[in-house]
């Protein structure tokens, strides 16, 4: 069968496959895998023409061009025009926020106190969820999510694969980050704190001075004399620690600086999430070393957000500010977004190509300490690989294949 062939095959069976009921358990496929692209973006180098990537048991184990690298017998075989490394959200609620957008697929948020980091995103995450399928299907393959924006402490975040019919399977790092927001996102209102931005941050200290003090007398205590466990200081004790970073969604530039002087008090590292204001303080930012996870491109620009711009990314990267894309949330739909359409528009608003494309593969795994797993194709790195029918980036080019740990997953033509 020759090339063209291939990929129209490609394209029916994704079509009939989209006929189907959506079952995760039923779309794995050979463990030897060859994937052929007429161009490959490893985002490890240069792209290669006419390349060729191998995988076995869900790591690759070959990339380079098809004249340098046969393929062995017995392997699957796809191909399409594109291929680039499965893609990586810095940041959704996907599996905690529903498409539905009704109370009982709206776990992103619990408003029942306003500082509450002990609650875990792997107990609400759902792999099954409608939007994870949907996501997956233009290439997202690993996604940052969790607790999302709305109270000043909402709980942790996680990362995770777009596949799996429980969250074991799905699993990548189960407790990433602890979600905060400063600003009026965190705002309660009647009388009820935090009624301020001093109260946010003052909140915010007390926890942390108890965490130290919790975390202290844990460590020194004699063996059976140690304090009674505490879930929210165990939350925070692992930021002071290192072990988890504080994941602020913060928009305005005063609030950013307040939020660098926090994490400078007590040594923590944080992410700053949406900072629509960044490119205002562009030089604090790169002094503390922060990265940013930039509001999706296409997100609202009002209320804190009215003085966004569609060239953050450029300004950060100008700036030489570590930063990636996300598909986000906001309060009204569509809630979250898709994060390809995301870096095209950052595309055709300062960014080139490849930076475009490394904000949601390298660049987005690398912010998120996965890039020894995921973000770009090389050797022993996870199989997971996104196929489309022409530039990415372009409004009339498809998704026509999506494999996570070498298994092709999606064929579906979007």
């Amino acid at each position: 069968m020759n090339r063209s062939m291939t990929f129209l095959a490609l394209i029916v069976t994704g079509a009939v496959a989209g006929l189907a009921a959506f079952s995760p358990a039923t779309t794995a496929s050979a463990q030897q895998l060859a994937v052929r692209g007429d161009v490959v973006h490893t985002m490890a180098g240069e792209a290669i023409e006419d390349g060729v990537i191998l995988s076995v048991d869900g790591r690759i184990t070959a990339v380079g061009r098809a004249s340098d690298i046969a393929v062995p017998d017995g392997y699957e075989l796809i191909e399409a025009p594109v291929v680039t490394p499965g893609l990586v959200d810095a940041h959704t609620v996907v599996g905690l926020a529903g498409y539905l957008n009704q109370p009982h697929d709206q776990d992103q948020v619990e408003r029942s106190g306003p500082i509450q980091p002990e609650l875990r995103a792997i107990d609400a995450y759902n792999p099954r969820e409608a939007l994870v399928e949907w996501v997956r299907g233009f290439g997202v393959t690993t996604m940052h999510t969790g607790h999302g924006p709305g109270v000043l402490v909402s709980g942790q975040t996680m990362i995770v694969k777009t596949i799996g019919n429980d969250v074991a399977e799905a699993l990548v790092d189960p407790a990433t980050m602890v979600a905060v927001t400063l600003g009026n996102g965190a705002r309660e209102s009647g009388g009820k704190s935090p009624g301020s931005r001093s109260k946010m941050i003052a909140m915010l200290r007390a926890e942390l001075i108890k965490a130290q003090d919790y975390a202290e007398k844990r460590n020194t205590a004699e063996e059976g004399k140690e304090p009674a466990r505490n879930l929210r200081m165990e939350a925070f004790a692992a930021v002071l620690s290192g072990n988890m970073r504080l994941l602020v969604t913060v928009e305005r530039a005063n609030d950013i600086l307040t939020v660098l002087r926090l994490a400078e008090e007590f040594g923590i590292d944080i992410v700053l999430d949406s900072a629509a204001e960044a490119y205002l303080v562009t030089d604090q930012i790169k002094a503390a070393g922060v990265p940013v996870i930039t509001h999706p491109t296409m997100a609202r620009h009002g209320g804190e957000r009215e003085n966004a711009t569609f060239e953050a990314a450029k300004h950060l990267r100008d700036a030489g500010i570590e930063f990636a894309l996300q598909s986000g949330f906001e309060a009204y739909v569509p809630k979250t977004r898709v994060i390809l359409f995301e870096a095209a528009v950052a595309a055709a608003n300062g960014l080139s190509f490849e930076e475009a494309l490394a904000s949601i593969t390298i660049n987005a795994a690398r912010l998120l300490g996965i890039s020894d797993r995921v973000g770009s194709l090389e050797v022993g790195k996870d199989a997971d690989f996104a196929l489309y029918d022409g530039d990415p980036f372009e409004y009339t080019t498809h998704a026509v294949g999506v494999v996570i740990d070498g298994h092709v997953v999606s064929q579906e033509v979007r």
